[in-house]
């Protein structure tokens, strides 16, 4: 196996904001895809472009021909964390500046869990002709994803944690055995994989207490809007992957199969289909062997498409 490329640090700005992004070009340039990867991370305490690192190697070391750009979001990792309240377009304006203005190639875009309303703003401000497919790692619930969340309760949710009380919430919650707990009861499928990289990760990444505000907006449910038409309207091919023992965080949302959440999609998305794999709810971290394989095929199917 040939040597990986180690990621670099980038950065460009957006709006007056500082952005920071990996890339990693692929280490068989003769078979260079004329699409890029571009990785969208889960918004949570201490999560940042890292949550991917895992997946990106195995790519990589696999002789994946796509280069991935992995950002930061906005108020994430080494990106700049203004206090203020971030909705779903906030994050995918960035994102739409980096794709027209550096990658500048169309891309296939993998996002992980609740992160989907990114990419679907992202989609209806970019031109479509710049995204060639979509992958979902654990989407919310059919439920969740169609459901609004009244405006008042997430003004309300955002001015509490706006507050010294936010504050102190989030020393607790970045603590190592919140952290360790949460994980095992709603992320991983097993509690043996919720490991001292993983949870090295969360605690360095909060260890900068602005990067709480993109925490608490989306904990304040500034993404929750009903987004069927907008999913009805996707052209791009597009691929489901859930955990055989998927669940959902959110305790608005009501219990679901992992099948029944992938035909709910598939039934709405114009050109979807779907796969179950190993894990629960963060598949590239815990089952990263299985979830590139599923990506690389879907790739291949993109090439003939």
């Amino acid at each position: 196996m040939l040597a990986q490329e180690e990621s670099q640090t980038q950065f460009y700005t957006w709006n007056g904001y500082q952005c920071a992004y990996e890339v990693r070009e692929p280490n068989l340039t003769s078979q260079e895809s004329p699409v890029a990867l571009l990785l969208i991370h889960p918004i949570g305490v201490g999560l940042s472009r890292l949550f991917w690192d895992r997946f990106s190697q195995q790519w990589q070391g696999g002789n994946g021909a796509e280069t991935i750009y992995n950002p930061d979001l906005l108020g994430c990792g080494e990106t700049a964390s203004p206090r203020v309240a971030y909705y779903p377009e906030d994050f995918a304006a960035p994102l739409k500046h980096l794709i027209e203005n550096i990658i500048k190639k169309p891309v296939v875009i993998i996002s992980q869990g609740a992160s989907f309303p990114i990419t679907l703003e992202l989609l209806g401000m970019t031109a479509s002709e710049n995204i060639a497919g979509l992958i979902l790692a654990g989407p919310p619930a059919w439920s969740i994803i169609t459901q609004p969340k009244p405006e008042r309760q997430q003004r309300w949710l955002w001015n509490l944690f706006n507050s010294p009380l936010g504050g102190l919430f989030y020393r607790y919650a970045r603590r190592r055995q919140f952290l360790e707990s949460f994980s095992v009861r709603q992320l991983f499928g097993k509690a043996e994989d919720v490991d001292q990289p993983w949870l090295d990760m969360l605690k360095a990444g909060s260890a900068d207490m602005a990067s709480r505000h993109a925490v608490f907006s989306f904990l304040a449910g500034f993404w929750r809007k009903n987004y069927e038409s907008a999913i009805a309207q996707i052209k791009q091919p597009t691929l489901v992957l859930m955990g055989e023992t998927a669940s959902s965080i959110s305790k608005d949302s009501q219990p679901e199969a992992p099948q029944k959440r992938i035909d709910q999609y598939c039934q709405t998305l114009p050109n979807g289909q779907g796969k179950i794999l190993p894990g629960r709810n963060v598949l590239p971290y815990e089952s990263t062997t299985a979830f590139t394989e599923a990506c690389k095929e879907f790739l291949q199917q993109l090439r003939n498409f």
